[in-house]
């Protein structure tokens, strides 16, 4: 299974979290949540492109927990 490319947003399947491609390490895929955060390593079998619902529905918990004064 290809890759995706860097900088898409793509689904880890395992867990359910949506992630921005930052790079490919080995055989994985290096994940970064919407907004920042911690890394995280995929395997590429498991993650598939995010739908435009799923990369709102992201983007929306970002800015509340932004609002909340839970992230930088």
């Amino acid at each position: 299974m290809p890759k995706p490319p860097l900088g898409s947003h793509v689904v880890d399947t395992r867990t359910g979290r949506v992630g921005i491609v930052m790079g490919h390490e080995g055989p994985y895929v290096q994940l970064r949540p919407y907004g920042g955060g911690r890394e995280w390593d995929a395997s590429p079998e498991v993650v598939r492109p995010a739908t435009p619902a799923e990369r709102l529905s992201a983007a929306t918990a970002y800015c509340n927990a932004r609002s909340r004064g839970e992230v930088p």
